[in-house]
């Protein structure tokens, strides 16, 4: 397996360490109105895996329609749900990267405002930095429900 598997199978098992401590009764809590539910970060969190995959992989980059995905991630309302996006986007990730070679990773992203020509394999630190960023708000959802969340880097 490449190491760039093994850094986004990593990331993907800190993200489900730290936040196993919620439960599919925390879905719908959010710490204040307006801010994503729990379902929803997760959600929120394999749709951005796959939208990174999928700009890596698209001739014309990256979807910018940000309204279009923050309606899909507005009709999550199930951390069980959440969580099986969450396993097929870093499955997909981790398919992606393994089956890529050198040449395709190192091709440069197209023009634009999100990575613009970096080279495609970048997308895999944007998944790694971008899952640690909700993998710690959904550890402060955790402390708001009186839950103490567990080290993400091992028991």
């Amino acid at each position: 397996m490449s190491e760039f598997a093994n850094q986004l199978l990593s990331s993907k098992d800190f993200f489900s360490r730290s936040t196993r401590i919620l439960e599919e009764a925390d879905s719908g809590f959010s710490p204040a109105e307006g801010m994503m539910t729990v379902a929803q970060q997760v959600a929120h969190t394999a749709q951005t895996v796959a939208w990174f995959v999928q700009g890596a992989t698209r001739r014309e980059g990256f979807d910018l329609d940000f309204e279009k995905l923050a309606l899909e991630i507005q009709a999550v309302t199930s951390l069980a749900s959440a969580r099986e996006m969450l396993d097929s986007a870093f499955g997909n990730a981790v398919a992606w990267v393994q089956n890529s070679d050198p040449q395709t990773l190192a091709k440069p992203l197209p023009e634009g405002p999100v990575m613009g020509c970096q080279p495609a394999s970048d997308v895999i630190w944007g998944i790694i930095e971008h899952t640690a960023h909700h993998r710690g708000a959904l550890t402060v959802y955790s402390r708001a429900l009186g839950r103490v969340p567990p080290m993400p880097y091992g028991d």
